[in-house]
């Protein structure tokens, strides 16, 4: 029988890594980076683009309904924010496997400099697997590499990659 003085730690000994418990952190870190990538590409879809809110959405809706989404209306507003919702759900997804089953991305993540060479390298992942696989395998058409194109890539490091990676990872100021 175990005694509650059995459960007593000695002065000193260190505690054991508390259980990585991944829905929350899941959930979380893709909330955070649906609204934060969304609102950076309706941001510069806006002052940079000179676009307009419901035509980035029309836009992103158009990969899957096609060009009609571009009549669409509200309705195809809604799917593209559902679609920008679902590929969300995906990189952080697929970010939290890598984090579960690759211990060195642990190891490397427990620091803030970890966090971030990281996130340089996953954002530009992302961006190079949307940009030539993904969209391209939606719409048909190949990326025009120009200065939006080289925005979106550098822009994927601090509103897609690094709320992905530091909410998964949540580093410590001194591992």
């Amino acid at each position: 029988m175990v005694s509650v003085a059995d459960n007593v730690m000695p002065a000193g000994a260190a505690r054991p890594a508390a259980r990585f418990r991944p829905w929350p952190h899941l959930l979380r870190a893709w909330l955070v980076i649906a609204i934060v990538d969304g609102l950076f590409a309706s941001a510069l879809n806006i002052f940079a683009y000179h676009s307009t809110f419901a035509q980035l959405w029309q836009r992103v809706a158009s990969t899957v309904i096609g060009p009609t989404a571009m009549q669409g209306g509200t309705r195809s507003v809604l799917i593209g924010l559902a679609l920008h919702a679902a590929v969300a759900l995906l990189w952080t997804t697929v970010f939290l496997a890598l984090y579960m089953m690759w211990p060195m991305l642990r190891r490397v993540t427990r620091t803030w400099s970890g966090v971030i060479g990281t996130a340089v390298t996953y954002g530009a992942i992302v961006w190079l697997l949307m940009s030539f696989v993904v969209i391209p395998a939606r719409s048909g058409r190949m990326p025009t590499i120009g200065t939006n194109w080289w925005v979106q890539l550098f822009g994927h490091i601090p509103f897609v990659a690094l709320p992905i990676v530091a909410m998964i990872a949540r580093p410590r100021a001194n591992p």
